[in-house]
C-alpha cells in the first residue's frame, strides 16, 4: 500500500514540477494565480480531510507521509512514462509550489529501502499543459469516475473532493480500466515559435516568362509592323532511366521512390504538356520508353516524332518532334559522332538536323516565310576530352551547313539546341557564338570549362590539326564535298591586281612551316606608312583563294547567338540548367541565327542583332541557390536533373 502510495505521490509531482521534462522537453508553467478565496477554501477542506482519517491511516497523515520506495524502482522520465502507461489519466494537472519542487527532488535523491517525509503545502490552481514536439498524452490526476476496480470505498465516497487530495486505498491486484483520453487543449501558447511552414516545390522552383517582344518597338530593329510567323522551342535532357540505375550514387540526395520511371514519367510529360512547344528537343531519351511511351504519347498530343539512338551499346539518344499543325518537314538527317579509325571521334554521342517548312494560316493570304533548320545534340560530357567536344561539334555544324544550302532562296535560320557539356564563356561556347576559335595549344580541359585540371602535371593539349582530312570536314566546318571546286581556268589575274597584295597580313606573316635560311626566309616586309594595314579583297568573292588558313584556327559562319543571357540580374547570381553533384552550372542552351553587327567585337565577342527570326520570349531559369532550397535535382517536382529551356521565336513572312 505505501509502495503504491509513494508512487502515485511522486509522479503526481513530477507531473505538477514547474520544470517536468518529458524526453527532454520542458513543460512551462502557467503565469496565472490563484485567487485568495479558493486559496482559504483549500485550505479549509485540507483541514477537514485530515481530521476525517481512521486511526489505522495514520501512517498516513495530511503533514507527514511516511513510504517505503520498491527495490527497483524508476527514475526521472522513465518513472513518469511508465505510471502513465498503467493509469487512467485526465487532461488537467496541477502545478507545485516552489516548496513542492524541492521536496521532488529530495524523494528523487532517496535510494531503495529508505523513508522520506514530505509536507503537503497549499496547491494552486488546476491548470491545463500543452507538451511540444510529441504526441498529445493526458496528465496524472486522481481519478474520480470509479475507473478503477476494486478500491476502498472510502475512496470512493470522496470522488467531488479536489483532485490534488491523494487518499485512496488500492488492493493488491488493481485491476485498470483503460479509457480513450481526451486530447489536451493548447492554452497560453504565445511563448512556443510555431513550426516553419513547410512551402511548396512549385513555389521554390517558380520560373518567370520574360516577354521580349517589346524590342522591337525600336524601327531600326526590325519591320515593326510585320507579320511573325510565332513558335516555341523547348530543349530538355529528360535523364534516362538507364543512366540513373547505372549512377545511383549521383543521386544520393533524392527519395529513391522519386527515381522511378513510374513517378517521373508522368512528371515529364504534364511539364511538357503545360508549356505547350511546337518544337521539342529532348536528349538522353531512352529508345525503349521512346518506343512503348513517348512517341504515342506525343503522337496524340499532335507531334510527329524522330529519334536517333546513341551508337554501339547505348540505349538512349536524341529525338527531335513538331507540331504537325504549325511545320512540314522537308528533310531529316541524322549524325554520328562515331568514326572508326579516328581517335577523335571514338564516342557514341549522336546528333539530329531536321529542316521544316513553317504552315501559315489560310487568312495570311500570299505570303511565305523561310524554311527553318532545326538541331538538337548531346555533346560528350568528360571535361577532360575538350577535342571530342570540338571535333564534335564541327561535325554537326558542318552537316547545318549541308542542309542550309538545300534552301533555294538561300536564307535559312537556325535553331540549334542540347546539352553542350560546357559552360558559359567556355572556348567551345565562344567558338559557337563567336565563329572562330584559336584552339592550338589550348588544354583539352579547358575548353568546355566544366572542371579545373590545372594542377594536373600532364595535360593533353590540342594539336594543328585538330581532325585528320579523312574526316571531309574544312576548317571552316564544312563538308570537303560541298566546297565550291577550285578551277584553273576559273579566273585569270594581272600582275598589278597580285600586287596590291604583297603587303597584306598574310603576306607580312612567316608561315610556321617555312625552313629558316638566314638572309633568306628570315626577312619581314616592311609595310609602306600609307598602306591600309587591313586590306580585304572585295573585288573577290573567296578570299581564301588567296588568304592561306591559319594553322590551329577553326570558324564557321552560322551567325548564332543563345537565347539565355546566362545571369539573372534580379538575383545577381548566374543562371543555372542542371546541378552535378550538386554544383549548379549551364550546360543546355538554345542557340538562334542572328545578324552580326558591323564593328561590334566588344572584346573578342561578336555582338548580334535579330534578324528574320526574333527571339520573342523565354522561360527564365533558376540560381543554384534556389535550387538548394528544393534538395536540388531532381526532386518531387522536376524529374529530370536538368531544367527545360522554353523560347519563343517570331519568323517575319514575306510576300510570296
Amino acid at each position: 500500500l505505501t509502495d503504491a502510495f509513494f508512487t502515485c505521490r511522486k509522479n503526481v509531482l513530477l507531473a505538477k514540477s514547474p520544470t517536468t521534462q518529458v524526453g527532454g522537453i520542458s513543460s512551462v508553467p502557467s503565469r496565472r494565480s490563484v485567487p485568495e478565496e479558493q486559496e482559504a477554501l483549500l485550505q479549509q477542506q485540507l483541514e477537514v480531510e485530515a481530521g476525517g482519517l481512521h486511526s489505522s491511516e495514520s501512517p498516513l497523515v495530511v503533514a507527514k507521509v511516511s513510504a517505503t520506495l520498491p527495490s527497483d524502482w524508476l527514475e526521472g522520465s522513465e518513472l513518469l512514462m511508465t505510471s502513465l502507461s498503467n493509469l487512467n489519466v485526465a487532461s488537467e494537472v496541477t502545478w507545485c509550489s516552489d516548496q513542492q519542487d524541492d521536496e521532488l527532488h529530495t524523494l528523487i535523491s532517496l535510494g531503495p529501502k529508505e523513508h522520506a517525509a514530505v509536507t503537503l503545502a497549499k496547491l494552486p490552481e488546476e491548470e491545463s499543459v500543452a507538451m511540444v514536439g510529441i504526441a498529445a498524452w493526458p496528465a496524472v490526476r486522481t481519478q474520480t469516475d470509479h475507473q478503477i476496480s476494486g478500491c476502498n470505498p472510502s475512496a470512493l465516497e470522496r470522488e467531488d473532493e479536489d483532485t490534488a487530495v491523494l487518499d485512496w486505498s488500492l488492493v493488491h491486484d488493481t485491476e485498470i480500466v483503460p479509457v480513450e483520453a481526451t486530447a489536451w487543449p493548447f492554452y497560453d501558447t504565445g511563448q512556443f515559435q510555431p513550426f516553419p511552414a513547410e512551402r511548396p516545390y512549385h513555389e521554390i522552383l517558380w520560373r518567370d516568362w520574360e516577354d521580349l517582344s517589346t524590342r522591337f518597338a525600336v524601327p531600326e530593329l526590325g519591320s515593326e509592323n510585320g507579320p511573325l510567323f510565332e513558335f516555341r522551342v523547348m530543349s530538355y535532357n529528360i535523364l534516362a532511366q538507364d543512366l540513373v540505375e547505372q549512377s545511383r550514387d549521383l543521386y544520393l540526395h533524392c527519395q529513391p521512390d522519386i527515381l522511378d520511371w513510374s513517378y517521373r514519367l508522368p512528371n515529364l510529360l504534364q511539364e511538357i504538356q503545360h508549356w505547350d512547344p511546337d518544337v521539342l528537343c529532348l536528349q538522353e531519351v531512352q529508345e525503349n520508353h521512346y518506343r512503348e511511351q513517348l512517341e504515342p504519347t506525343f503522337r496524340m498530343m499532335g507531334f510527329v516524332c524522330l529519334y536517333k539512338r546513341r551508337t554501339g551499346k547505348k540505349t538512349d539518344g536524341c529525338a527531335v518532334c513538331y507540331k504537325h499543325s504549325r511545320f512540314q518537314l522537308i528533310s531529316a538527317s541524322p549524325v554520328e559522332y562515331f568514326r572508326p579509325g579516328l581517335d577523335i571521334l571514338n564516342r557514341d554521342n549522336v546528333g539530329l538536323v531536321l529542316l521544316l517548312q513553317p504552315l501559315l494560316p489560310e487568312d495570311v493570304g500570299q505570303k511565305a516565310t523561310s524554311p527553318l533548320c532545326v538541331a538538337n545534340t548531346h555533346v560528350l560530357y568528360n571535361p577532360r576530352r575538350g577535342d571530342i567536344k570540338l571535333a564534335q561539334m564541327a561535325l554537326l555544324l558542318a552537316e547545318v551547313d549541308k542542309v542550309v544550302k538545300t534552301v533555294e532562296r538561300g536564307y535559312c535560320p537556325v535553331i540549334l539546341c542540347g546539352d553542350l557539356n560546357a559552360v558559359p564563356d567556355s572556348p567551345l561556347y565562344k567558338f559557337i557564338r563567336n565563329g572562330l576559335l584559336s584552339y592550338h595549344g589550348m588544354p583539352a580541359w579547358k575548353v568546355s570549362g566544366q572542371e579545373d585540371f590545372s594542377q594536373q602535371l600532364h595535360q593533353r593539349k590540342l594539336q594543328t590539326p585538330l581532325w585528320h582530312s579523312c574526316l571531309g570536314i574544312t576548317d571552316n566546318c564544312q563538308y570537303v564535298t560541298l566546297c565550291q571546286p577550285k578551277k584553273s581556268d576559273r579566273r585569270k589575274y594581272s600582275r598589278d591586281f597580285l600586287l596590291q597584295f604583297r603587303f597584306c597580313d598574310a603576306a607580312c606573316e612567316r608561315p610556321a612551316h617555312l625552313i629558316l635560311q638566314k638572309g633568306v626566309t628570315d626577312v619581314k616586309p616592311d609595310r609602306p606608312a600609307h598602306w591600309p594595314k587591313h586590306l580585304t579583297m572585295v573585288n573577290d568573292p573567296d578570299p581564301e583563294l588567296f588568304f592561306p588558313r591559319f594553322p590551329g584556327v577553326i570558324r564557321h559562319g552560322l551567325n548564332l547567338t543563345s537565347a539565355y543571357s546566362h545571369f539573372l540580374p534580379q538575383r545577381g547570381r548566374p543562371e543555372v540548367t542542371t546541378m552535378p553533384m550538386g554544383l549548379g552550372a549551364t550546360v543546355d542552351y538554345i542557340f538562334y541565327s542572328a545578324e552580326p553587327i558591323e564593328n561590334g567585337n566588344k572584346e573578342g565577342r561578336r555582338l548580334y542583332r535579330d534578324g528574320a527570326l526574333k527571339l520573342l520570349g523565354r522561360l527564365s531559369l533558376l540560381s543554384e541557390d534556389v535550387l538548394w532550397l528544393a534538395n536540388g535535382l531532381p526532386n518531387p517536382f522536376c524529374s529530370s536533373d536538368h531544367l527545360c529551356l522554353l523560347a519563343s521565336f517570331g519568323l517575319e513572312i514575306s510576300s510570296a
